[in-house]
């Protein structure tokens, strides 16, 4: 009889009307504008472009009631980017999600012996 190792894995996003709005990738670029105080290099950590970066931004604050990030226009002195403080508890409550999420792909494997060929 031939021992088959099963694993449960997942991913979970935010969608509103099938529209993803937050996922894995989307939380770690306002992590990165958060620490980098810019998109443009979040952008470049990313390896995406700037306008692909400011289209994810717009679609995020389009989708809540106050805005997640803030951007200045750069000029003589330089822009910034700031994650709100709503966008702040956004990505902390994402990863609040995630670890429940992993508790509950942990806490349901498939039986590996009800599926093991003969």
């Amino acid at each position: 009889m031939q021992e088959l190792s099963f694993t449960t894995n997942g991913k979970i996003w935010l969608e509103i009307n099938n529209e993803k709005v937050l996922g894995p990738g989307r939380v770690e670029l306002l992590e990165r504008i958060h620490s980098s105080r810019s998109i443009r290099q979040a952008a470049l950590q990313m390896k995406m472009s700037y306008k692909q970066a400011w289209d994810i931004i717009k679609h995020i604050n389009s989708c809540f009631n106050s805005p997640i990030v803030l951007s200045k226009r750069g000029g003589k002195g330089g822009g910034n980017a700031t994650i709100t403080q709503d966008g702040l508890e956004l990505v902390n409550q994402f990863h609040s999600l995630q670890r429940k999420f992993a508790i509950f792909l942990k806490g349901n494997v498939i039986a590996n012996n009800i599926l093991s060929k003969s």
